[in-house]
């Protein structure tokens, strides 16, 4: 074994192997393929495929270390060559497994890997890989349109569109609604499609239902291309136990945890990774770095974080399932996240890690040396479910929950936050957004509205699941694309356009996103007002003169000469209104100035009246400086 090897066994057991993607799986020596897999109680392994007609008796591999690697050099294969590993366990039981390290895999409803060198791309993001690395992030815009690839659109007769095919028409279409990101779920491979990908069985396998890998990276230089980050959906805390997948692939528990207490996930019938075993800390921890360096991924979101750090995590506070201290927090999960939140940032320290994590478990954006983390956000599940269920009520009754559109203000600056109004929320019976908006058709518009005008204000970054922009009526369908015919009616592409709009009015104004982070750049002027459903605020940026009043009125009633304390003595204009004609709305056009009155209102010296439209979002901003 080379001295290189030999530091790849060493890393690779001690869970420090950052690239094992490149030692593990199938490779290309002159002459054949070099294949290595890990198998640490394996009776016997052997490569088999349609090349030596799936028997595995001339292709045997040889154990190179007693903690289970092991190893074979065949002679005459190619790229394109299918195959798996035959797995003898203890008891003789003899199954064939896909290889955890490769890079392509066959079409689904075939489960076999396919070897497939790692290609030179000849990127053409440079000017975006330089400006996302001196970018600070947090004080700069993040509106995300998170994408399922099946089924934003599909072919003519219903077919999977190509990565390539995608790219160019999901790059332009996110560029002209004024996107800053675009989501991904997870495109690593998976059996069934219903899973969403979620359920993986390949973790360094392109999906091939779009694909290749080089059409996936053409997809991420085509959105770089238009100055559109990306950010994927990844899922290091549970697996599918299909067959042919990870699940006891030695036939004992390999990357799962050995305790079924533990490694099992009843919930969602999937096997949860063993967080504390070196060599499982290797694959994952390689395989985040993988996505980023090989395909210029700009993000992570991490998928069910509270199913990793909990042990006891839908098992209904299982006595058993404790830590060394008596406590239900999974350590070595722990340990687990911040290592591959250490290892990402060190290498992309321009990148970020979203936490998924719908629990008040603390600083899980701070560093680990404080005794977090080490996220860069946190989704805003309680906004989301707050802000949601708030929404959804008649006007009538919103006075009676009104902290429910205020109460995540308290916490607001706790963490730093991404707002998500994501896929989960209009699946399995939830309704689409718009649908869940009270009232008729024509009053669930302006409903929609005034949520997106709010969310805008509110501290976080944003994320949007594609069909909202449009109101679309129908929950989300995996299995078919977005319902685009329903731009052919008014109401429908007026909501398009007002998300377009809102999208670049965000974009616009710093005070949206300058001190996302800074506690300083939100302050209330009424939150009180649950008698009317109405609230007001301000969001600040750097400059002194860099701030906006935003005014919410959550009913059907429109408020004539109502007061809104300011914070200057100066002109003011309305900067945006979602209650234009031009969005479906009954305002002719924005007020140009607004003249304050030297009264005292809300706390400060002085006051606006104006008069606030129905089930609205209004932005004012002092005139200091010439507009550009």
């Amino acid at each position: 074994m080379s001295s290189k090897n030999e530091l790849d066994v060493y890393l690779f057991h001690r869970g420090e192997h950052k690239r094992a993607y490149e030692f593990m799986g199938a490779h290309s020596i002159p002459g054949g393929i070099i294949f290595r897999v890990w198998a640490p109680n394996a009776r016997s392994v052997s490569v088999v495929g349609d090349f030596n007609s799936w028997n595995g008796r001339n292709h045997s591999m040889k154990r190179i270390n007693a903690e289970g690697i092991w190893e074979v050099e065949i002679e005459g294969l190619s790229e394109g060559t299918i195959y798996k590993y035959a797995i003898e366990g203890q008891n003789g039981t003899i199954v064939n497994k896909s290889d955890p390290y490769a890079f392509y895999s066959e079409v689904r409803p075939n489960t076999a890997s396919v070897i497939y060198p790692m290609k030179t791309y000849e990127w053409t993001d440079e000017k975006w890989i330089k400006r996302r690395d001196k970018l600070n992030h947090y004080e700069n815009p993040m509106n995300i349109y998170e994408v399922h690839l099946g089924s934003w659109k599909r072919g003519g007769d219903g077919e999977f569109l190509n990565y390539r095919e995608m790219a160019d028409d999901l790059a332009k279409y996110v560029k002209n609604m004024a996107y800053t990101h675009v989501e991904i779920m997870p495109v690593g491979e998976y059996p069934l499609d219903a899973s969403w990908g979620y359920q993986g069985t390949g973790y360094y396998s392109v999906t091939s239902r779009y694909g290749n890998p080089e059409d996936l990276k053409y997809f991420v230089d085509a959105l770089h291309k238009k100055n559109i980050g990306v950010i994927l959906d990844w899922v290091p805390g549970h697996f599918c136990k299909d067959t042919h997948g990870l699940y006891r692939f030695d036939g004992t528990p390999t990357y799962e945890y050995s305790w079924n207490l533990l490694g099992e996930n009843y919930d969602w019938g999937t096997a949860n990774f063993d967080l504390g075993r070196n060599e499982v800390r290797s694959f994952l921890i390689s395989n985040a770095l993988y996505w980023m360096r090989e395909f210029h991924i700009d993000g992570l979101r991490i998928d069910a974080v509270a199913n990793m750090i909990y042990l006891d995590y839908g098992k209904n506070g299982h006595p058993e399932l404790r830590n060394e201290y008596g406590g239900n927090e999974n350590l070595v999960a722990v340990e687990f996240l911040r290592r591959v939140n250490k290892a990402v940032l060190e290498e992309f320290p321009g990148n970020y890690v979203f936490a998924e994590e719908s629990t008040a478990w603390p600083m899980v954006t701070k560093p680990d040396y404080v005794g977090g983390l080490g996220f860069t956000y946190k989704w805003n599940m309680g906004w989301m479910n707050d802000t949601l269920d708030y929404m959804s009520k008649d006007s009538l009754y919103k006075k009676w929950h009104h902290e429910n559109i205020t109460f995540s203000f308290v916490y607001a600056y706790a963490e730093n936050y991404t707002l998500p109004l994501s896929h989960d929320e209009v699946v399995h019976g939830k309704k689409s957004l718009i649908d869940k908006m009270p009232g008729s058709y024509e009053e669930k518009f302006p409903n929609l509205r005034c949520l997106y005008g709010y969310m805008m204000g509110t501290p976080g970054k944003k994320l949007l699941f594609m069909g909202g922009e449009f109101g679309q009526f129908a929950e989300w369908k995996f299995d078919e694309g977005l319902d685009w015919h329903l731009l052919d009616y008014p109401k429908h592409k007026e909501m398009k356009r007002y998300v377009r709009d809102l999208n670049r009015f965000y974009k616009r104004e710093k005070s949206l996103w300058e001190k996302d982070i800074h506690g300083d750049g939100f302050q209330w002027i009424d939150c009180l007002n649950h008698e009317e459903s109405l609230i007001s605020f301000i969001r600040r940026g750097k400059d002194k003169d860099e701030f906006l009043v935003g005014v919410f009125n959550f009913t059907p009633v429109e408020r004539r000469g109502y007061k809104v304390g300011v914070p200057r003595f100066t002109v003011y204009e309305e900067v945006f209104n979602s209650d234009l004609k031009i969005y479906g709305g009954n305002t002719e056009k924005v007020r140009e100035e607004i003249h304050p009155v030297r009264e005292g209102w809300n706390d400060m010296k002085q006051h606006i009246l104006i008069d606030v439209p129905p089930l609205s979002a209004v932005y004012y901003k002092g005139k200091f400086k010439r507009r550009g």
